[in-house]
């Protein structure tokens, strides 16, 4: 019995899109006019956000909520402050994978690996 949950518990961890991962990890983020803008740090259902700018009220924790192109920003300073509600997973032609930020109307950042 053991055998037949850890082989199906297995097959769940392989079955699940490798994309869906990528977005975990430290980003170095740029905004619209190339700026460097900060640091986003994800990992498991939470994220940081570090901003270049002292005394920036963007700058804290938050929530996440895992999709399979990327992740949810659920609450924390970037959703209240910056009404950023996603990040997406794209394709980078330099890094291979960078993670672009929205809001509802715009892309607002783009963050590369560090």
């Amino acid at each position: 019995m053991r055998r037949f949950a850890l082989a199906l518990s297995l097959f769940a961890a392989l079955a699940t899109p490798t994309l869906a991962q990528t977005y975990q990890g430290n980003w170095s983020c740029r905004d619209a006019t190339s700026n460097r803008a900060g640091i986003l740090t994800i990992y498991g259902q939470v994220y940081g956000w570090a901003s270049r700018t002292p005394g920036d009220p963007n700058s804290g924790t938050g929530t996440t909520t895992p999709y399979q192109d990327g992740v949810g920003i659920n609450d924390g300073n970037l959703r209240a402050n910056a009404g950023i509600h996603a990040g997406r997973t794209i394709s980078d032609p330099n890094y291979g994978v960078a993670l672009q930020l929205e809001t509802a109307q715009a892309i607002v950042m783009l963050c590369t690996p560090r």
